[in-house]
Parts: structure tokens; C-alpha cells; sequence
């Protein structure tokens, strides 16, 4: 690129932007004729997917700052009024949480769409005397608001667990889900249309206070109908006492995200449950803190994450950990093994499976038809589910990754008069009859149902009722992992190089025999009469998925495995799950297949990959 692009990228910035931090990294980088750091910063356009935006906060068209949030914003207006049948210009919903940067990315995002002529519920309380929570929500509280008030839009900032360099722009379509093709590319276009800043944005944003739109502070009212539904649709427990749950102790961490706010109305005035005797919160890690400063990596999933709350268990002597993530929409929980006395940290697909079991012991305990009960999952979590289901005699489907696709299959099951009570992803993200997306404030409520239920009520320990699960479903057991690298033309290489290996679909894979196939990238799956893949298939994302048998197979023993590309991280992700008559040969054979496909497919040593499993 020459110095005169160069001069022109800076001038289009520095023409646009009002913010005197980012425009003096933009204006020290060119003073130093950084052309290699301006190149990374300006010369390509931060991408708008269904995950909306997520990036480092820093200077640039390719990072999230006041600039490409206003940017996003006006596009995002745009797009939804021209969406809109009704006569009216539209309702937008915006929260935010405690990151970095997030509330003034907010105020930006209720400015444009106030300027735009929406009326925009915005997730504060308009007096502010109650300090930094007055303008604080967890993320759920974005998708249940657009259904409150039937709103055409919702925008929560928050970058989820990401670390504390990143933000994110989480965009909810008028049906309470996060957005789906093809509205993920019809928002990127609009955008492009709408690159400069609108008349009266910034001086609007730089006087918000005095801001003279349509916009409602609704935090006090939303909170207030948000714990109404929680408790009308996710206490399950059939004859529900609450002075029953006295016994519950645990200890409780937020990962110095929002969630504590949250949850103690759930703790005391659902359970009358009392901090100090029936709940300990883990101190430092307590209150929101946009640093994260005691995890390296704010994701409860993550190796260590966990150690502060096992401390403080261990201080008490408390048996159970519950946790959610920063903003508060995954839940996780950990158990002491009664055998070693050391915590075992539940996974993702085996909360699934609890919470799936507790649901339809529920239904069946309340005598519904299970004829017209859906659980949902996603393509890359247990088929678990899927066994139990054909025992049970519920009904099972499972989707794309991520919960816009659970929460649009939900809906869609409940327009043909289905119930659909539960629905989740293996990356610990559980959804109930709340909102139609993950919801770690619901899961919490639910499982602590679950746990009183079980472990108190009946004295089965958690680890029990999973072995017990097994020995019913058959034993599934996972080895996922992922690979990092910097290149982000890595993935289409690695996956470019496998399907070259082939022709339709391998017949092995390394000492395993190939008997399903599925690449929705291309959109091919190998068992439909047509090989159309009965999913979605996708040509700008990268997902295989397939099913192994190791050799000398026993009846029901096999390897199911997704390999994709993830859409938010420069990683590339590998889901693996074997299914056998012990839970070792299961486990044995999961972790073959991930050592086989490192070695025929991934090659981290050539492709200079990082390498994560557990």
C-alpha cells in the first residue's frame, strides 16, 4: 500500500472520529509511519456476522471503538426500519455490561437509534444514585426486554467471557433471538451505507443527558417482570416450598462479571436462601471488575478459573460451586467427589444431560404427554439427549452451533404446538422457557432445584445420577478441544487440504472406519437420498462432522466428531464423542480420534497451531 493510501486511510479516520484516546493511537502510529500496525487497524473493515461484532477495543475500522460501534449502529437502524410492516419507525432495546468502554458504546448505540426515530429502551435506571449497578444488566435481560416489548431490535454491549482487551455488539432480531442468515449480511451492507457519522450523533452522545429522543430508562421495570417469569416458568419442582431448599449450601461466583447482582434476589427472595449460611460468594471475585483480575481467561470452562471458589468451599466446607460467566448468560458447576475430596468440575454436555433428566422427571411427574416435549441441542453437544429421548419417549433435534439457532428452532417447534422446555450447548449455555436464548440466571434457578431434588431430597450424588444415566443411555464421553494460531487464512487451508484428500467422503481415517459424513460448508451429508444436508449448509463458515467406528467394533460403539471453524475467536474447534458399553472404551475412543485427526488432519507442527485439550 502507498504512503498517499496510507494518508487517506488516516484522514478518514481522523475525520470521523471525536474520541481523543483512539484518535491520538491513529495519529501517534502515522507520526511514526507504523505502516504495518495502521495496515492491521485500517485497511479492512471489522466483519459483522451473526455473533454481530466482536474485537479488541482499540483505534481502527477493524476494531470495536466509538467509531465502528456508531458505524454499526446507524447501518443496523437502517436495516430493521426497512424490515419493518408496521407503520411505526420501530422499538430498539439496549444493555450493557461492566467492560471497559461498554456503557459508552451503549449511550452511542441509544443515541443512533433515538436519532433514527425508534423508541429505545434503554437498560439503566434513569436515577443513578444507586451507583455503577444502576446501569449495569446481565445479558439475558436484552432478549427478554425485545419480548416484553414486542421490540423490533435489541443490542446488548458486552464481549461475553472474551478477555478483558475485547467488547462485542450482541444484536437480537424482533422474535428474541440473536440474528441468522440472511439478515447478518443484509446488516453488513447497510452499514457500508451508513459509514458516516449521522447529523447530531456525536453532539447528542457528548450530551446525553440532555438528549432530547425517545428514550425510556427501563431497568427498574424490566428487572421486576424478568424475576416475575423466571419464577412462573422456570421453577419446575412439582409442589415447590421454598422453605424446603434451607439445607442447599454453596459457594458462588460470578467471575467478576455482573451475575451477583443478579442472582441474590434468586437466592433469598426465591429460595430464602441466606448469604453467609446457605450461600457463600467468592469475595474477590464478587464485584463487577472490567480487569478480570484474578483469572487469566474469565470463561469458568477455562483451566483455573475455578481455583478461587475452590478455595473458599474449601474454607467453608461446602460440597457444591456454581458459577456464571461475566455477563451472566452460561453457567457451570462443580461437585467434591466424595471418594477423593477433590472438586470435579462438571462439563458442559453432562450438565446438559442433568438438566435434560431433571426436566422430564418433572413433566412426567406433573403428567404430561412427553409425545409433545421437544429438548433441543446443537449439533456439536451430546447425543445423549437423542438416546434418551427414544427411551423416554420425548422428542429430540438437535442444530446448527449456537443458540440463534437453538432459540429459532424452539420457537419453531412451539408455533407447531410443541413444548420445548430445555435447550443447550455443550460450551455451557443452557436455555429455558424464559427467554429463547442461554440464560445462566435461569440455569442457576434450575439447578438448584435440580441439586436439592437429587442430592438432598433423595441422596444421589451428582456423579451417581450421571453413572446411572450412562448405564440407561449408554455411556457418551467427550475429548473436546481447539487450536489457536494469529493466521486467520489457516482454516480454510487445513480444511481446504482435507477435503482435497477425498472424494464425497472418506472411507478411514487413520485405523477408523468412516460411516457418516456431513460437510455443511459444501452441503453434502452422506445418509439423505439426495446427500442435501438435512442442517443448513453454510459456504463462508468451515464445519465437518463425522462418524467413526473403531476397528472389531462391538454393536453401538462409535466416534462422532465437528470440526469448524469458530466464528467469534481465531480458532479452530473440535468436538469429539464416543459411545460405548464402558465409560473407559468411550473415553478411550474419543481421545484416539482427537490424536488421529491431529495427526492426518490438523498437523499443529506444520500449520503452526497452539494446541488446547483436556
Amino acid at each position: 500500500m502507498s504512503s498517499t493510501n496510507f494518508e487517506s486511510l488516516v484522514k478518514q479516520w481522523l475525520d470521523i472520529d471525536i474520541n481523543p484516546i483512539t484518535r491520538g493511537q491513529i495519529e501517534k502510529l502515522w507520526a511514526e509511519k507504523d505502516t504495518t500496525t495502521l495496515t492491521h487497524l485500517l485497511a479492512s473493515r471489522i466483519s459483522f456476522g451473526t455473533a454481530g461484532l466482536r474485537a479488541k477495543m482499540e483505534a481502527g475500522f477493524n476494531r470495536l471503538n466509538d467509531v465502528t460501534v456508531l458505524q454499526a449502529s446507524q447501518g443496523l437502524a437502517k436495516y430493521v426500519q426497512e424490515q419493518i410492516s408496521q407503520p411505526h419507525k420501530g422499538v430498539a432495546v439496549v444493555g450493557h455490561d461492566h467492560r471497559h468502554n461498554s456503557r459508552e458504546f451503549a449511550k452511542i448505540t441509544a443515541v443512533v437509534f433515538g436519532i433514527a426515530g425508534y423508541k429505545v429502551k434503554f437498560l439503566e435506571f434513569k436515577d443513578d444514585s444507586e451507583g455503577a449497578s444502576s446501569t449495569l444488566v446481565a445479558t439475558p435481560f436484552v432478549p427478554f426486554a425485545v419480548d416484553l416489548f414486542h421490540a423490533d431490535v435489541g443490542v446488548m454491549i458486552t464481549a461475553s467471557h472474551n478477555p478483558a482487551a475485547d467488547n462485542g455488539y450482541k444484536v437480537y432480531w424482533n422474535n428474541g433471538c440473536q440474528i441468522i442468515p440472511p439478515h447478518d449480511s443484509g446488516i453488513a451492507n447497510a452499514i457500508l451505507e451508513n459509514l458516516q457519522p449521522w447529523n447530531g450523533v456525536w453532539e447528542s452522545y457528548k450530551n446525553f443527558d440532555d438528549f432530547q429522543g425517545d428514550i425510556e430508562f427501563v431497568k427498574e421495570s424490566v428487572t421486576k417482570d424478568f424475576y416475575q417469569t423466571l419464577k412462573a416458568k422456570v421453577v419446575l419442582d412439582v409442589g415447590f416450598t421454598n422453605n424446603d431448599y434451607q439445607q442447599l449450601k454453596f459457594v458462588y461466583t460470578p467471575m467478576h462479571g455482573v451475575g451477583h447482582e443478579f442472582v441474590v434476589p434468586i437466592f433469598e427472595d426465591l429460595f430464602k436462601l441466606s448469604e453467609n449460611i446457605n450461600y457463600h460468594v467468592v469475595k474477590d471475585q464478587a464485584s463487577p471488575d472490567p480487569d478480570f483480575k484474578t483469572v487469566r481467561f474469565p470463561n469458568p470452562e477455562e483451566k483455573g478459573a475455578l481455583d478461587c471458589a475452590i478455595q473458599t468451599a474449601n474454607d467453608e466446607n461446602v460440597d457444591l460451586i456454581i458459577a456464571n460467566d461475566p455477563d451472566a448468560d452460561r453457567f457451570s458447576a462443580a461437585v467434591r467427589d466424595k471418594e477423593t475430596g477433590q472438586f470435579r468440575q462438571l462439563t458442559g454436555n453432562e450438565i446438559g444431560f442433568l438438566f435434560a433428566n431433571y426436566v422430564i422427571d418433572q413433566k412426567v411427574a406433573s403428567g404430561e404427554d412427553l409425545s409433545k416435549v421437544f429438548i433441543v441441542n446443537s449439533t456439536v453437544s451430546s447425543q445423549m439427549i437423542g438416546s434418551m429421548a427414544k427411551k423416554l419417549g420425548f422428542n429430540f433435534c438437535d442444530t446448527l452451533t449456537g443458540f440463534k439457532w437453538i432459540g429459532n428452532k424452539a420457537i419453531s417447534l412451539i408455533n407447531e404446538g410443541y413444548d420445548v422446555p430445555f435447550g443447550y450447548e455443550e460450551a455451557i449455555g443452557f436455555m429455558f422457557g424464559n427467554v429463547h436464548d442461554k440464560d445462566g440466571l435461569a440455569a442457576t434457578t434450575v439447578f438448584l432445584q435440580l441439586y436439592y431434588h437429587y442430592v438432598i431430597k433423595q441422596g444421589i450424588s451428582l456423579t451417581d445420577k450421571l453413572e446411572d444415566g450412562f448405564k440407561k443411555f449408554g455411556y457418551f464421553k467427550e475429548f473436546n478441544g481447539y487450536y489457536k494460531f494469529s493466521d486467520l487464512t489457516i482454516t480454510e487451508k487445513i480444511f481446504g487440504k482435507i477435503r482435497s484428500s477425498y472424494v464425497n467422503q472418506p472411507q478411514n481415517i487413520g485405523d477408523f472406519k468412516c460411516t457418516y459424513w456431513r460437510d455443511l460448508t459444501i452441503g453434502y451429508e452422506s445418509l439423505t437420498p439426495d446427500h442435501f444436508p438435512l442442517l443448513p449448509a453454510d459456504s463462508s463458515s468451515q464445519m465437518i462432522t463425522g462418524i467413526l467406528e473403531p476397528k472389531n467394533a462391538d454393536d453401538g460403539q462409535f466416534v462422532r466428531f465437528t470440526a469448524r471453524g469458530s466464528g467469534t475467536e481465531p480458532k479452530l474447534k473440535v468436538y469429539i464423542e464416543g459411545k460405548s458399553n464402558t465409560e473407559a472404551s468411550a473415553a478411550e475412543f474419543a481421545k484416539n480420534v482427537w490424536f488421529t485427526l491431529r495427526k492426518e488432519w490438523f498437523k499443529p507442527d506444520e500449520y503452526n497451531l497452539e494446541e488446547v485439550h483436556p
